[in-house]
C-alpha cells in the first residue's frame, strides 16, 4: 500500500470517529496496522534488494564519469539482466551506448523503456541525445531530413521537462538544438537553466560558451568555458571554444595551445581542425593550414569553412581556378550553402568571370535576401560589366532587371542597412538613373566607406570615393587587413588605391612577397588599359569604330579612371553607324565621367563639353522617339 493510500485511510478513520461509528472505525484501524506490519517487512526485503542494486548502478554511474563508456555498459547490463524492472538501469544502458556513439543500441534500449514506462522523462531526454547525435553524420539521408530531425529532438526534450521540469540533460540538448538553428539566445535560456538545476555541469558551460561567441561576446564566452574547464577539465567542447576565442583576437600562441588540448581529448573534431587550420593560415604556415583543413573535410565533408579556407589559401597564392574548383567540391554536398555560394561569387570576380560571379550573387540573395555582402558583389559585378560592355550603362535586359528586384526586396527587408541602400544606388547609377549620394547618411564603418567609395565610382563621383578609400587604407590595422582592402580595389579596378593598399601592406612583416605579387597585378592593369587605349585610337583613326568600340571598352574595363579611353570612346560611339539612341547615351555618360575625371579643365573647354552633352543628349531623345515609332510603341 503507497502513502497516499494510508492518509486516504486516516482520513477516513477520523471521519468514522467525528461521527461516532466505532464499529467501522475499529476495522478501518485494524486494517491499517495491518498494511503498516505487511508494510515493514516488505521494506527490510526491498532494502536488501535495494542495496546491491543501488551499488552496482553507483559503480556504473561512477564510470560514467571517468568516461569509462564500455565498462559501464557492461555494468548496466549485468543490472537489467539480474533486475529488469530497473528503469535507471536501463536508461544508464541507454546512455552508455550513446557516449560511445552506438546510437542504434542506444536508440533500442530507449524505446524499450519508452516502451513499458512511456513517461520516464531521462529515457526522453536519451532519446533527444541520440537524435540530435545522429546529425553529425555526413549521410545525405541525415542531411536531407535534418529539420524533421531536430523537431523531434526538440519534443522529446520537451516530453522530458512536461515530467521533470528541472531536468538539466533535457534543458542542455534543447538548448544545443536552439543552437543548431542559430536561435542563440533561446540556447542561453535554455543552457543557463541546466546549469540552474546543476551547477556542476560542465558541458551546459561550454555550451552557453559557444552561443557567446556566435553572439560576440568574447568576454562572457571565454568566462564559460574557464569555468568548464575548472568543473571538468576533460572537456574537450572547452578547450576548443577557449582557443576559439583566442583565436578571435588574434592571440594565435595561446589559441594553438587549447585547441591542441582539445585535440588531444578528442581527435575527430572537425571543429577543432579548422580552428587550428585558421590559426596556422594566420601564422603564414600555410602547409599546416591545408593539413587541417583536409582533416576536418575528412572527419565532416559538409563543412564549408574548411573548404573556404583551402581556397583562399589557393587564392593568396594566385590560383584563382583551383580555388573555385575547391569551393564548388563543397557545394556539391551542400548546394544550398550560402557562404560557398558567395566565395565563389567572389573569386569568379576576381577571375573576371563576371556572368559567373552573378549568377552566384544572385542564388544567395535567393536564399539570403538580406546578406549584403552578395548584394555588393552583384553590383560590383555589373559595375564592371557596365565598363566592360559598349551599352553597360543602360542595361535593358531581364537578367539586370531581376537584379534589381532582388536588391529592391533586401532594401525593403532592411531598410536600416547602409550597405544595401549603397547597392540599392549603384544599381539605379547602373541603369542610368541620376543618384544623389548626399541624400544618404554619411558612412561611419570602414565596411561603409567601401560600398560608398563604389557608388561613388559608379555616378563618376572620382574625388568622394578616392577620399572613402584612402580612409579605408590609413584605417587599416594589420596585414591581412590591408591585403583585404588592396584585393578588392584590384578586383573593381580602382588601381590607384589598390596600388597604395599593396605599398602599405609591404612594410608589415613577411608580407613583401604578396605585396609585390598585389604590385605586379596594378601593373599589368595599367599596362593592359594603356595597350587597348592605343590600339583603339588606331582603330578609330582608321574607321574601324566597331572594334574601337571593344578596345576603348577593353582599356575601361582595366582602367575605369582612364580619362582619355572615356573620350575616345565617347567619340567612336557618336560616329559609328547605325546611330542609335543606346550609343548616344552611351556617349553622354563617357563624356560626363571624362569631365569628373578631369577638375583641371579649362573652364572653356567644360562649357564646349557640356554644351556636346547637351547636343548628344537631344539626338539621343529624337532618336529614341523614332525607334519606338518604328516598333509600334507609343
Amino acid at each position: 500500500m503507497k502513502i497516499f493510500e494510508k492518509n486516504l485511510y486516516l482520513a477516513i478513520l477520523s471521519f468514522y470517529i467525528l461521527n461516532n461509528n466505532m464499529v467501522k472505525s475499529n476495522e478501518l484501524t485494524n486494517s491499517i496496522q495491518n498494511w503498516q506490519n505487511n508494510s515493514f517487512i516488505a521494506a527490510k526485503n526491498t532494502k536488501k534488494l535495494k542495496g546491491r542494486i543501488d551499488q552496482e548502478e553507483t559503480a556504473a554511474d561512477d564510470l560514467m564519469l571517468q568516461g569509462k563508456y564500455t565498462e559501464a555498459t557492461k555494468v548496466y547490463k549485468n543490472v537489467v539482466a539480474k533486475h529488469k524492472d530497473s528503469q535507471t538501469a536501463a536508461v544508464g544502458l541507454g546512455m552508455s551506448y550513446a557516449k560511445q556513439f552506438k546510437l542504434d543500441a542506444a536508440e533500442a534500449q530507449f524505446d524499450k523503456v519508452l516502451a513499458k514506462y512511456p513517461n520516464n522523462c531521462q529515457a526522453h531526454a536519451g532519446k533527444a541525445m541520440v537524435l540530435f547525435n545522429r546529425l553529425q553524420s555526413s549521410s545525405t539521408t541525415v542531411i536531407k531530413n535534418r529539420d524533421a530531425m531536430l523537431n523531434q529532438a526538440q519534443s522529446e526534450c520537451n516530453l522530458a521537462l512536461q515530467g521533470d521540469p528541472g531536468m538539466p540533460e533535457a534543458h542542455y540538448y534543447l538548448g544545443m538544438i536552439y543552437k543548431d538553428e542559430g536561435k542563440y539566445q533561446d540556447s542561453i535560456t535554455e543552457f543557463n537553466d541546466a546549469i540552474k538545476n546543476d551547477p556542476k555541469y560542465s558541458e551546459a558551460y561550454s555550451g552557453r560558451g559557444l552561443d557567446e561567441l556566435k553572439t560576440n561576446d568574447i568576454a562572457k564566452a571565454m568566462e564559460s568555458f574557464k569555468k568548464a574547464i575548472d568543473i571538468n577539465s576533460g572537456n574537450s567542447t572547452a578547450h576548443y571554444g577557449l582557443g576559439e576565442s583566442y583565436l578571435q583576437q588574434g592571440m594565435l600562441d595561446q589559441a594553438l595551445k587549447e585547441l591542441n588540448t582539445s585535440l588531444y581529448q578528442n581527435r575527430n573534431s572537425a571543429p577543432v581542425h579548422l580552428a587550428m587550420g585558421q590559426a596556422y593560415n594566420a601564422q603564414g604556415n600555410n602547409v599546416a593550414a591545408i593539413k587541417e583543413f583536409q582533416e576536418a573535410i575528412r572527419i565532416k565533408p559538409e563543412n564549408p569553412g574548411a573548404y573556404i579556407g583551402i581556397a583562399k589559401i589557393r587564392e593568396d597564392r594566385g590560383d584563382l581556378e583551383l580555388s573555385i574548383a575547391e569551393l564548388r567540391s563543397g557545394l556539391e554536398l551542400m548546394p544550398n550553402n550560402s557562404d560557398l555560394r558567395l566565395k565563389i561569387g567572389e573569386e569568379s570576380l576576381k577571375a573576371g568571370k563576371l556572368n559567373d560571379a552573378i549568377k552566384e550573387f544572385e542564388n544567395v540573395l535567393s536564399i539570403d535576401p538580406q546578406n549584403s555582402l552578395a548584394a555588393q558583389g552583384l553590383t560590383r559585378a555589373y559595375y564592371l560589366k557596365a565598363n566592360r560592355e559598349a551599352s553597360g550603362a543602360f542595361f535593358a535586359s531581364n537578367e539586370f532587371e531581376q537584379a534589381q528586384t532582388l536588391i529592391d526586396k533586401a532594401v525593403a527587408m532592411n531598410p536600416n542597412n547602409m550597405e544595401l541602400r549603397l547597392a540599392q544606388a549603384k544599381m539605379r547609377a547602373l541603369s542610368g538613373a541620376k543618384v544623389d549620394l548626399a541624400n544618404l547618411p554619411k558612412p561611419t564603418s570602414d565596411g561603409e566607406r567601401i560600398a560608398y567609395a563604389e557608388a561613388c565610382l559608379a555616378s563618376n563621383n572620382f574625388a568622394q570615393a578616392n577620399d572613402e578609400m584612402n580612409m579605408v587604407i590609413n584605417n587599416a590595422k594589420t596585414a591581412n587587413d590591408t591585403f583585404a582592402i588592396a584585393d578588392l580595389a584590384l578586383m573593381i579596378k580602382d588601381l590607384p588605391a589598390a596600388k597604395q593598399a599593396y605599398q602599405k601592406a609591404s612594410t608589415y612583416p613577411e608580407a613583401q612577397a604578396r605585396a609585390n605579387r598585389g604590385l605586379d597585378s596594378v601593373a599589368k592593369a595599367y599596362d593592359g588599359a594603356r595597350q587597348d587605349l592605343t590600339l583603339a585610337s588606331d582603330l578609330a583613326s582608321k574607321r574601324q569604330y566597331a572594334s574601337a568600340v571593344d578596345k576603348y571598352n577593353s582599356a575601361i574595363f582595366n582602367n575605369p579612371l582612364s580619362a582619355d579611353s572615356r573620350y575616345g570612346l565617347a567619340m567612336v560611339l557618336e560616329k559609328e553607324t547605325p546611330r542609335t539612341s543606346a550609343k548616344y547615351k552611351e556617349a553622354v555618360v563617357q563624356l560626363r565621367a571624362y569631365l569628373a575625371l578631369s577638375p583641371n579643365m579649362p573652364a572653356k573647354e567644360v562649357e564646349k563639353l557640356n554644351k556636346k552633352i547637351e547636343n548628344l543628349s537631344e539626338k539621343a531623345y529624337k532618336l529614341e522617339l523614332k525607334e519606338k515609332r518604328e516598333k509600334g510603341i507609343n
